[in-house]
């Protein structure tokens, strides 16, 4: 059996409507909100038959105080059986499993989603409040390190000095601000499996490690951070009806009295542009898709993110 692929003659196609409505309806947020249609495609080809495919895949856009999803589906080839279901960090998975012979795998999720800016923001609490028993028993998972964000403690002593007398709320931003500062994007420069402190030491990564060092420093500060996988569109004076090529995207969320967010790798605000999917302790809580397959190596693969602005 061989490990899928982490993100990242036809046969029939089986569409699945994992479009998990909540029973509330969602809260309008005030500003302004977008209306995107996102397809994001994945396509895996094989030296030869496949005799046997399980996989996951986190590609349906979350209901929540500042994002509707209207529309959802994940479409697969072959066809593949299928059930959706949420797992323990509240995300939308679709799990399939296919038997039928094949060489290629595409699974494709078109959905369509309303954004905004979050609708409320509480009022932070103190340190004190942070360091309660009772907070930290709740918030645990999101305190501690994981493999891919531990942060060493020198860089943690730097970023204590950066943060000074801060409230949680301004330490957070202000966090956020240094990994910008200090980090330069630079596609290529790691993978999905590296962790924060080699991202770190080299001063380059994508949106993942940046949100990895983020989330590990704020935790080291004892503040709840978790690791939100999504979609940006990434023209902010983005045309009605103009499609353009995006990617999958990461930003971070802290706990301080209530969730709130920020995209440390554009140093902006959540807002109309974000799309959420997924949220976790870090990546290997969220990847849009895994799986594992019994038959030849995998000769490649491509995916492909498009995002158009509907209103």
């Amino acid at each position: 059996m061989h490990q899928s692929q982490g993100q990242s003659g036809r046969s029939q196609t089986r569409t699945v409507q994992s479009h998990m409505q909540s029973q509330a309806s969602p809260v309008r947020a005030p500003g302004e909100r977008w209306r995107l249609q996102i397809v994001h495609r994945s396509a895996f080809r094989y030296g030869g038959p496949v005799r046997s495919s399980y996989n996951e895949a986190r590609m349906t856009p979350e209901n929540s105080s500042r994002q509707t999803t209207l529309r959802s589906r994940v479409e697969i080839e072959p066809t593949a059986s299928v059930h959706a279901y949420r797992d323990y960090w509240g995300s939308t998975v679709t799990a399939f499993d296919t038997h039928g012979p094949h060489t290629e795998l595409v699974v494709q999720a078109t959905s369509v989603v309303e954004a905004g800016p979050e609708a409320h923001v509480p009022d932070p609490l103190d340190w004190g409040r942070l360091a309660a028993p009772d907070t930290r028993d709740l918030f645990g998972e999101f305190l501690r390190p994981t493999p891919l964000t531990a942060m060493d403690d020198p860089v943690v002593q730097a970023v204590r000095e950066v943060v000074g007398d801060a409230g949680p709320r301004e330490a957070a931003h202000r966090v956020c601000a240094f990994v910008h500062e200090q980090m330069e994007y630079l596609t290529g420069a790691t993978n999905v499996k590296t962790n924060a402190m080699q991202a770190w030491t080299t001063g380059k990564g994508v949106c993942q490690d940046i949100s990895h060092v983020s989330v590990g420093l704020m935790r080291a500060l004892g503040l709840p951070a978790r690791y939100v996988s999504g979609y940006l569109h990434p023209r902010p004076q983005a045309g009605i009806g103009q499609s353009v090529t995006g990617e999958s995207h990461a930003w971070v969320e802290w706990w301080d009295g209530g969730w709130s967010g920020y995209d440390p790798t554009n140093s902006v605000e959540i807002g109309p542009r974000h799309v959420t999917l997924a949220r976790g302790r870090d990546y290997s809580d969220v990847p849009p898709l895994k799986g594992i397959f019994s038959g030849p190596r995998s000769e490649g693969s491509k995916v492909t993110v498009e995002v158009t602005r509907l209103a």
